[in-house]
């Protein structure tokens, strides 16, 4: 099936309310952007949502669902969210901030989005100001409330071998009577982006049959026996889909009961069916034109969990544009941007620079500190970017001297109660330890899971904080962060590849 090439203004795309839904062989108007809990539209077979960068599309594998009482859409817990609140469609089933800023001005606190529980800085806070809701309208961040001590992925308290201070505290939440660390029971609040729910086939894959960055089995799903990839939550607090859904319902959704049996199958089937990526490039055209295999379908047939380095290298779908001519008249922008993708993925492959302190990475087994290696080193998965190893690393990207200076969010002194951490010594500065909050060790400090790289034009801003405003700001970030000395039009490529995906 082919659709036409949407072209939106770039000054319109971000504030565009209109949707095109699209199924079967035609197409209709969907009323908005912005799917409510609870309104029972129809997920067709395919929908198409325009951005700054061209257009998304999502395809729901097996074809359309009635949303009409589907535990995915309808709301479960008394604050009125539904799990799509959080996870929309066209901010690539994450939030972007348009949609979010739209959201305030057209329905303000009344949105569950800005439910008081972790849709605004603390709930403590008077919830009918803006201000309250700085950090999700500002930056894109869900409150995540963290137990301390910290428990496990299982619940059970870990006895950490690390304290943590509170230096900084703008949320206001982490010093609250009420909510913070000294209070009856003590929470450490950290902010964090949605992650896309799609493509968990990938998300759920696994390379390898240990966990290579701890030289360590799998660990072990206790629902199922099944060893699990850990890459389902930015600090690996829930193993499986399962576990993910019982924490969600019993924290962002604030459900007074727990999801049923049939439930979790009707979400698991919903997720399981669900691809996404970028179908349409407003310059260079369809993502799947001219002999590149880009857009979501060749997710939904592909195998996942292939090492790009021992089967399809990881991108390859865009190796046919590196070589293209401009043939037809006036064809010559859409061409030239084709062959800046192509030259993007080479680079993502091929450009190597020394990784260092990175725990996770150059604490891995048989690596040292500093390596020398290129993006797709951890981002090495065909057709998605996942790190076919399980685990999480460290970029810094919460953690000082590496990151981006972030007054808008709380700052933590860790310091180390046994060995110091290796890459930092024994007191780290931080806005979220990461891992180490599941975990209790220090050396996880600032470890966190990579994010799926598909449907990134549509979810800005990036990583875990939100650090990255747009798809430049994740480039310039690494350039800094690795010294890699890019050049301006390495930095481009780069940045046209990242929209592509």
């Amino acid at each position: 099936m082919t659709f036409p090439l949407i072209k939106w203004p770039v000054a319109a795309a971000g504030l565009l309310v209109a949707s095109l839904a699209l199924a079967g062989g035609g197409g209709k108007s969907a009323p908005n952007l912005w799917w409510k809990p609870g309104e029972g539209r129809t997920f067709p077979a395919l929908l198409e949502y325009p951005n700054d960068h061209g257009v998304l599309r999502i395809e729901l594998e097996g074809g359309a669902i009635d949303t009409r009482d589907h535990p995915f859409f309808r709301p479960l817990g008394w604050n009125g969210r539904a799990c799509v609140t959080c996870h929309q469609p066209a901010d690539g089933m994450s939030l972007s901030l348009p949609s979010i800023r739209r959201q305030w001005e057209s329905v303000g606190v009344r949105d569950p989005l800005f439910a008081a529980y972790d849709g605004s800085n603390c709930p403590s806070l008077p919830q009918d100001k803006r201000s309250s809701h700085s950090l999700l309208l500002d930056h894109g961040l869900i409150r995540i409330a963290r137990p301390w001590p910290p428990k496990d992925f299982a619940g059970t308290p870990v006895t950490p071998d690390f304290t943590i201070e509170v230096v900084r505290d703008p949320s206001g939440c982490n010093l609250d009577a009420g909510w913070g660390l000294t209070s009856a029971d003590p929470h450490i609040s950290v902010f964090r982006r949605p992650r896309p729910v799609a493509n968990f086939k990938y998300i759920e894959a696994m390379g390898f049959a240990y966990d290579p960055k701890e030289g360590m089995p799998l660990r072990v799903d206790p629902e199922t026996g099944k060893p699990v990839s850990g890459n389902l939550m930015a600090d690996g607090r829930a193993l499986s889909l399962t576990g993910q859904m019982r924490e969600a319902g019993d924290t962002h959704l604030q459900m007074l009961r727990r999801l049923d049996a049939e439930e979790i199958r009707r979400i698991l089937d919903f997720e399981a069916r669900i691809y996404v990526a970028q179908q349409q490039d407003r310059t260079g055209g369809p993502l799947d034109a001219a002999g590149a295999e880009g857009g979501p379908h060749k997710l939904a047939i592909s195998p996942a969990g292939r090492l790009g380095s021992q089967g399809v290298p990881v991108w390859s779908e865009f190796e046919a544009w590196e070589k293209l001519e401009a043939v037809v008249p006036g064809d010559a922008a859409r061409t030239a941007w084709r062959q800046s993708v192509a030259r993007g993925a080479r680079i993502f492959r091929d450009r190597t620079f020394l990784i260092t302190d990175s725990a996770g990475i150059n604490s891995q087994i048989g690596f040292g500190n500093p390596v020398r290696n290129a993006c797709a080193f951890c981002h090495n998965m065909s057709q998605m970017g996942m790190d076919v190893a399980p685990g999480q690393v460290d970029l810094g990207t919460t953690n000082q001297p590496f990151a981006d200076p972030a007054p808008h969010l709380p700052l933590f002194r860790i310091t180390c109660l046994g060995k110091p951490n290796r890459h930092y010594g024994r007191t780290i500065l931080t806005s979220d330890p990461g891992y180490a909050l599941t975990t209790g060790r220090c050396a996880d400090v600032g470890r966190i899971t990579l994010q799926t790289l598909r449907g990134l034009a549509a979810r800005a801003p990036y990583f875990s904080n939100g650090s990255a405003k747009d798809l430049r700001g994740i480039i310039d970030y690494y350039d800094r962060r690795y010294n890699i000395h890019y050049t301006e039009q390495e930095k481009q490529d780069l940045v046209n590849l990242l929209s592509a995906l």
